[in-house]
């Protein structure tokens, strides 16, 4: 039963094991029918020559004193007159020309006329000595002769031309014969083909079997699933590679979307988390003066300054929200080469201020350029900026701002305070949209964990990048390195 379906499924027109094997066969054809054909002129002319060559080996062996006598005997009109007594080959004819072109028939039987030939073709044949000289002729009934002619010699010289013909019937017979007993053995030879190869093609695909059998085994949940490397065949294991690869990228794939579902799902429930927390606040309020408390002054003028409070601080999320979502949808701003230690000169009166009572230090390499956009370059320094504040006591902290020139030439800013510093669990974090590694202390300064997302989202648009590192209680270092400006 198995035998039978899998012969079904050679024999299908479409698929590999029908073309491999058909084509295979239409090759194995066409050699036997150049090797029949290369065969049968050869063995044509071989016999036709070797039947000359045995003609002329009779007529050589004759005595030349006959052919002396037939000249002398052979009169003016031989135009089948003469008959000269003895039998040369049977089923041939036997005709003689002498030096002066007399034609004189030596067959015997009245019934088989020997070929004409004209007399310039004698005289050529005549000059020739020891060349064999055949020729096939067809007479005016249609039939072929193998017609062969030799110059004889007497004592005198040349005696005259022998021309022997013979029926070329029995020798077309023999190439018939062999013809037909080499398609009969072709004929087998294709049939005892189409018999082995079929279980040599059939192992030989036995790997690409197993190969379809494993893919279609694999679906969305299993692209895990890999196929082995090694299969025995080259081109075999570079497709198992090939699909492997393609395992390997599909996989990725969907652990992004996945990754990225799962990222948007968190993305909306902080936002709707965060911005419910300052509407609450503004409606419990509302409340509050409802019920009577717009009529105390002193509980009217809290209410409105705790409501103005959460009301900037979700207009400062709705704001970061729509940079996030503006950044997203076009990552790309126009920058343009300068010198960033001269925009960080101008912003050290804000940081200062920002700063409050903390210490702050700018260690700048002057005529440090870079290909930046001065309005976010700004943006990302208040951030990180601002970040280093809210981690730092008010009276005790120390903030220290750099800018120079790395090994690799890159451009290297640092931020670095002695603030309460970040936890290892949290590190990894630091940069995900909403992540708080402190949420009072966020809260406090109206903070919604967006600040230092957008930070990395604007590097990230300038061809930069972006690290942290700290120890937790001794502060914390923020690195930001953005490209050379290149060569021209």
């Amino acid at each position: 039963m198995k035998r039978t379906s899998y012969l079904r499924r050679i024999f299908v027109p479409k698929s590999l094991r029908f073309h491999l094997l058909s084509r295979s066969l239409i090759l194995l054809a066409i050699l036997l029918l150049f090797i029949g054909v290369s065969q049968f002129l050869l063995m044509k002319d071989f016999i036709y020559k070797n039947k000359a060559s045995s003609i002329q080996t009779q007529i050589m062996s004759t005595p030349p004193n006959i052919w002396e006598q037939i000249k002398r005997n052979s009169p003016t009109s031989s135009e089948g007159q003469f008959r000269f007594p003895f039998l040369f080959l049977q089923d041939s004819t036997l005709a003689f020309i002498d030096t002066m072109g007399h034609y004189t028939n030596l067959t015997r039987t009245d019934s088989t006329q020997p070929p004409k030939l004209t007399k310039e073709e004698y005289e050529q044949s005549m000059n020739r000595k020891h060349t064999l000289d055949y020729r096939i002729f067809t007479d005016s009934t249609g039939n072929e002769h193998l017609l062969v002619l030799q110059r004889v010699e007497g004592r005198g010289g040349i005696s005259g031309l022998v021309q022997v013909s013979v029926d070329t019937k029995p020798l077309k017979d023999l190439l018939l014969r062999q013809l037909i007993i080499f398609l009969t053995l072709s004929l087998l030879a294709l049939i005892c083909g189409v018999l082995l190869f079929i279980p040599v093609l059939r192992k030989t695909l036995v790997p690409l079997s197993n190969i379809v059998e494993a893919v279609e085994q694999i679906d969305a949940g299993k692209l895990d699933t890999r196929l082995p490397s090694v299969q025995g065949q080259l081109e075999i294991d570079l497709l198992a590679a090939s699909f492997n690869g393609m395992l390997v990228r599909l996989e990725s794939s969907f652990e992004a979307e996945k990754e990225a579902k799962e990222q948007m799902r968190r993305f909306v429930a902080d936002a709707s988390h965060e911005l419910r927390t300052p509407l609450t606040s503004i409606h419990g309020f509302l409340e509050v003066l409802l019920r009577g408390a717009m009529n105390q002054p002193e509980q009217l003028q809290k209410s409105l300054k705790s409501m103005h409070t959460e009301s900037e601080r979700m207009n400062k999320l709705v704001q970061d929200l729509l940079l996030l979502a503006k950044l997203d949808r076009s990552p790309h701003i126009l920058l343009s080469e300068g010198a960033l230690d001269v925009v960080m000169m101008e912003m050290e009166d804000q940081l200062v201020m920002l700063a409050g009572d903390r210490k702050v230090h700018l260690q700048l390499t002057p005529n440090c350029r870079c290909l930046f956009n001065e309005d976010k370059m700004k943006q990302v320094i208040l951030n990180l900026f601002q970040n280093a504040v809210q981690h730092t006591d008010a009276e005790q902290g120390d903030i220290e701002l750099s800018l120079k020139y790395d090994r690799s030439g890159c451009v290297m800013l640092e931020i670095q305070d002695n603030g309460s510093g970040i936890s290892q669990s949290h590190l990894p974090h630091v940069f995900d949209r909403f992540y708080r590694s402190d949420t009072s202390r966020t809260r406090k300064y109206g903070g919604a964990g967006l600040g230092l997302s957008i930070t990395k989202t604007i590097v990230d648009i300038h061809g930069g990048s972006m690290n942290v590192s700290s120890v937790e209680g001794k502060g914390s270092v923020f690195t930001v390195w953005l490209p050379e400006v290149p060569s021209v």
